[in-house]
């Protein structure tokens, strides 16, 4: 790609940098590096004056600011000054793509459509230098970070770097400066297909430095002790000669004439399969790939270039586009700073964990508090058997982290080391931090911390792992109510970054202050709510779980509606998230709700019963869903009213809009949290909503289902939105 640029350069940048003012800058800075055998290197650096805490970032200043640097050494290159161009990152990163805090003020396509050819034409001066061109790839890479390496000539990468990645598709766009052209002919349409819309898609997987150079993404793979010295040196090795760089993984003719249409059509529907047809992003980057087929010359990439331009233009400024970005401040902004959060000095210092249980989520507690926070971890549970297991079963999963070399041996060795297990509550005297995990039963609950407290330091914190039962009656009878706080986990624990932190009445701010603080430490992100019903997402989901199961159980057919929510672009089905969280807990949770909500929450008998006959869905070999169990359906089919009137899929889909959207405005009226976008927020992190639709409050304002409710919007046009559905 060493001779591609844009021969269309954009004209006037004045209202793209107008929107920027509060861009943080990524500066580009260059030195001259003398290279072993005679010759200039001119290495150039890219830092936005920041910690690793806030990676560097291209907004239209920062791309402005590269290219007066990339075209001084053109000229330089040009006088015979230098023999190549290298450019690197501050410590750890080398980019992490575009600035899309800045995207979300673009007004209109016109202007999305000019920051998509300004880093076209940024990144595009690395491939007409007049010298080899190099990118150093010392850290993290994501998106434009990934793309300003990829129109460079050559490429090498640290071994210790952190994440490689294109997570646009994820954050509903695409790759739109070159990536969705150049990788697929660099490494393979199926490779390419695995790194621009299957990883974003699997929780944004990322790819490893190893994995990033065995795929040839990179052309050499380097030590980060040395990687610098090496890098400069292959570089020198390059320019000379001495090193012929070849690409072993690019498509040959039997790829771009047979496989390449083979493998777009398989995507496609696994896509269609896994997803549905209403996320956008996806279904672009698949056309990108595919047309990327005809990028065999100069006229074909620059083709390529064009076609992701318009792309990247309608995406950044659809409905979507505009909730995707909504979600991406939520999830990068306000997860960081959690409303009503006390001050941190506050909190108490937790040096032990002690967890009540030794079951499976009382394990998958155990290592999570050992490996994030680095404490000792005390396990309990009613006989030595029953601890014994979970101990067990904690050091597997460790041996597991170490065979996938997740963990090396030394920290292998320090968690094993960190977990006991006894049946003596009296151990937990030296415990800053007592969590629950037992059965999801108020007198459970109750008797395990009333058992506990006696033997606790004043100083200790009490939470509460509850899903829906209030936190105010599980503490009732405590002695200090004051040091409880529901601290809600989703599954899988390790995985899912939400938890639901639940400020009782009696919750004092250093208990509070204490929670946000452990969440941190976890590596999870946190939002305070207060102790109602369901906290927020298992009361939205149980509101849609009610009225699927309300449908069901009033005549209408399971297959109108678990398909009759899919223009809300949901991860699974109604019935499959159903099946997920499991039978008994749907039950249990609808029955929280019924009780605290009788007007507004069904109840389901019928939930019950194939609760108590485990029957719902049924499965293949391989877990895959085949439809629904036969027994399951012919079950509920009896106890349908005589005359009953089925729903279309319309008027169910309806019904769900509207009594989400009075229920989430009733949450919000009643102080649960703080605002809608931390309801958004609770959603995106412990429900999965895909970011394309921003939470599921942006979608009812566009459904059109808050006013129908209650009269009014959650939010301004813009952030909902325009589109309808």
């Amino acid at each position: 790609m060493s001779d591609v640029t844009a021969t269309d350069p954009l004209g006037d940048t004045a209202e793209l940098v107008a929107l920027s003012t509060d861009e943080v800058v990524t500066e580009a800075s260059a030195k001259d590096v003398r290279l072993p055998g005679g010759g200039v290197l001119a290495l150039v650096t890219i830092d936005n004056g920041r910690d690793h805490t806030r990676p560097s970032t291209f907004g239209p200043r920062s791309l402005l600011a590269l290219e007066a640097v990339l075209l001084a050494q053109k000229e330089r290159a040009s006088r015979g000054e230098i023999a190549g161009v290298a450019v690197t990152g501050k410590p750890f990163i080398l980019a992490a793509g575009a600035d899309l805090t800045q995207a979300r003020a673009i007004p209109s396509r016109a202007v999305a459509k000019q920051l998509a050819q300004l880093g076209h034409r940024v990144l595009g001066h690395l491939g007409d230098l007049g010298v080899p061109s190099f990118v150093f790839v010392n850290g993290l890479a994501l998106g434009g970070g990934l793309e300003l390496a990829l129109n460079a000539d050559y490429r090498t990468i640290d071994a210790s770097a952190p994440a490689v990645a294109f997570p646009e598709v994820f954050l509903g766009i695409i790759p739109g400066w070159g990536g969705s052209t150049i990788l697929p002919n660099l490494i393979g349409i199926e490779a390419a297909l695995r790194v621009i819309v299957e990883n974003p898609l699997k929780q944004n997987r990322t790819l490893t430095a190893q994995q990033a150079f065995d795929l040839g993404i990179a052309d050499a793979i380097f030590p980060s002790t040395v990687f610098l010295e090496r890098s400069i040196a292959w570089a020198a090795d390059v320019i000379a000669g001495r090193v012929k760089v070849e690409h072993p993984h690019a498509p040959g003719m039997l790829e771009r004439t047979v496989k390449w249409d083979v493998a777009i059509r398989i995507a496609r529907k696994s896509l269609e399969s896994k997803i549905g047809t209403v996320p956008r992003s996806p279904y672009a980057a698949l056309e990108l790939l595919a047309g990327a087929k005809k990028a065999k010359d100069r006229a074909g990439v620059l083709a390529g270039f064009a076609a992701e331009d318009e792309a990247l233009a309608d995406l950044l400024t659809g409905d979507q586009g505009a909730a995707s970005l909504y979600a991406f401040d939520l999830v990068n902004r306000r997860a960081k700073r959690p409303v009503g959060a006390p001050d941190r000095k506050l909190a108490r210092k937790v040096t032990k964990v002690g967890v009540i249980g030794a079951g499976l989520m009382a394990s998958q507690f155990a290592l999570l508090f050992a490996r994030r926070l680095k404490v000792p971890v005390l396990i309990t549970d009613l006989d030595q058997t029953r601890v014994d297991a979970g101990v067990e079963r904690i050091r597997a999963e460790i041996q597991k982290l170490a065979d996938r070399g997740r963990v090396n041996p030394d920290e292998a060795n320090r968690l094993r080391a960190s977990i006991s297990g006894t049946t003596d509550i009296a151990a937990y005297a030296d415990c800053d931090w007592v969590i629950e995990a037992v059965f999801e039963d108020l007198a459970v609950k109750r008797q395990v911390f009333a058992n506990v407290e006696p033997h606790l330091s004043p100083e200790a914190v009490l939470a509460t792992n509850t899903s829906s039962l209030s936190v105010d009656d599980i503490g009732a009878h405590l002695a200090h109510p004051e040091r409880l706080v529901g601290f809600h986990f989703f599954n899988p624990v390790a995985v899912m970054p939400l938890i639901e932190v639940v400020k009782a009445s009696k919750t004092d701010d250093p208990t509070l202050s204490t929670a946000m603080v452990v969440a941190r430490g976890l590596r999870k992100n946190a939002v305070i709510t207060k102790d109602a019903p369901g906290f927020v997402v298992n009361r939205v989901l149980a509101k849609v779980l009610g009225e699927a199961m309300h449908a069901v159980d009033t005549g209408t057919p399971f297959e109108v509606v678990d398909h009759a929510l899919d223009p809300f672009g949901l991860p699974m089905t109604p019935f499959e998230l159903l099946d997920l969280v499991g039978l008994q807990v749907g039950a249990h949770v609808l029955d929280t709700h019924h009780a605290a909500f009788p007007d507004r929450f069904f109840d389901s008998p019928n939930l019950h019963a194939l609760a108590d006959a485990g029957i719902l869905l049924e499965k293949d070999d391989k877990g895959e869903v085949k439809g629904f169990d036969k027994r399951a359906l012919a079950l509920v089919k009896k106890s349908i009213p005589k005359g009953a009137t089925p729903m279309t899929a319309e008027a169910f889909r309806l019904r769900v809009e509207d009594g989400l959207a009075d229920e989430i405005h009733r949450m919000l009226e009643d102080g649960v949290v703080a605002a809608a976008e931390d309801i958004d927020l609770c959603l995106i992190l412990g429900a999965g909503y895909p970011f394309h639709a921003g939470g599921i409050t942006p979608y009812l304002d566009r459904s059109g289902a808050s006013v129908r409710a209650f009269g009014g919007t959650f939010h301004t046009p813009r952030i909902a939105g325009p589109g309808s559905r």
